[in-house]
């Protein structure tokens, strides 16, 4: 027999919360029963989206997690990042799994705070999962399992680069954005967070990192715009960073992992070229599923597309029993690597990834610098 859904309440109806509630709407197993935003207008947006776009029931308005019905299984939260703990704690104790968009938090005492619920949580079946779509894309699924495999042969650097553009207009259409309280950082934080988590992925565990992060294209903002870091791995492999939302028009998102016995390289969330065991021959054709593309236009919802591939992963670990692909742990390591990065803009040294995991080293002194 099949189960029946579970009911999910999606916390945050604004741009994100929009296309999360068209990823859960895809996914067998879920349904959305519930919406909550100080702002009416967000609400009636989603529920608009579900009822007219794809035809589903108009979900009930609630004014805070505090106030929503016992039948809740599911808490969704697309809310600002520095609101991210404080509404998983609260969803935990209602007995919620949780899913949280990226990033994990602000800061990595929040983000260890986080751990520590999930860890609680997982001991009575609740799971937390934070949202790194990109981790099942089929491209990143390749490169993934070709540099863990050894088809790469010794893995020896990345480049990773996000060029994008965000207009002024972005940052001045809401007072969050731009901000250490609740955007938690700029480029690197808000746009670059996944291709922080697939170098990750791709290259196991960062030791440390150096960085420079400047604001050169707009005003009134905090954060960074610009960013550059080099990061070096417990196998010794080197990575380069590069994060910006100061480059008009955008340009291809890339991450290029190289080896002593072939490289892979995706680029817009496609597998752009893939070099195995010594042989010079392009192999993508072969490591993506049938009907995948390659390069080419992902469509007009990759977004979405990404999206329900994790919440199909998330349905099976709270069905199974197992933990989520993606959890606070893996989540918390790449928060670590984007705060390591402010710190060491704003102390101009190098810093060790264990000392900022292990407390030895502490990240607020980032909420004063390391954007000028």
């Amino acid at each position: 027999m099949t189960a029946d859904p579970l009911d999910v309440a999606l916390i945050g109806c604004g741009i994100i919360g929009v296309n999360h509630a068209r990823a859960i709407a895809r996914t067998p197993g879920l349904r959305i029963t519930a919406l909550v935003d100080e702002v009416p207008a967000a609400i009636e947006q989603v529920g608009s989206v579900l009822a007219n776009e794809l035809g589903l029931d108009r979900p009930s308005a609630y004014p805070d997690i505090a106030s929503l019905p016992d039948s809740i299984a599911v808490v969704v939260i697309c809310t600002p990042s520095g609101s991210h703990v404080e509404l998983a704690e609260q969803a935990v104790a209602r007995g919620a799994h949780v899913v949280l968009e990226k990033p994990l938090d602000v800061a990595l005492d929040r983000g260890h705070r986080l751990a520590r619920i999930a860890e609680e949580a997982a001991a009575q079946g609740i799971r937390v999962a934070v949202i790194s779509q990109h981790r099942f894309d089929p491209g990143a699924v390749a490169v993934a399992e070709a540099a863990h495999n050894g088809r790469l042969g010794r893995v020896t650097s990345a480049v990773a680069s996000v060029p994008w553009w965000r207009s002024q207009e972005y940052y001045d259409s809401g007072a969050w954005r731009g901000t250490w309280a609740l955007d938690g950082g700029g480029a690197v934080m808000n746009q670059g967070v996944h291709t922080v988590d697939l170098l990750l992925w791709f290259l196991g565990t960062p030791v440390e990192l150096s960085a420079m992060t400047a604001l050169l294209a707009h005003e009134r903002v905090e954060v960074e715009d610009v960013a550059v870091a080099t990061i070096r791995f417990a196998s010794g492999a080197l990575a380069v960073l590069h994060a910006t939302t100061a480059a008009f028009p955008d340009q291809p998102v890339r991450l290029a992992v190289y080896g002593s016995q072939g490289t892979g390289i995706v680029e817009n969330d496609q597998l752009a070229g893939l070099w195995l065991d010594g042989d010079p021959t392009d192999r993508r054709a072969e490591a993506v599923p049938e009907g995948h593309r390659l390069g080419e236009d992902p469509g007009p919802n990759p977004f979405v597309e990404g999206h329900a591939r994790q919440y199909a992963d998330i349905v099976d670990a709270i069905r199974s029993g197992r933990a989520p692909r993606v959890g606070v742990p893996e989540a918390l390591q790449a928060l670590a690597v984007v705060r390591g990065i402010y710190v060491s803009a704003t102390t101009g040294a190098p810093v060790r990834i264990a000392d900022l995991l292990d407390g030895t080293l502490s990240d607020d002194d980032v909420r004063t610098g390391g954007a000028a």
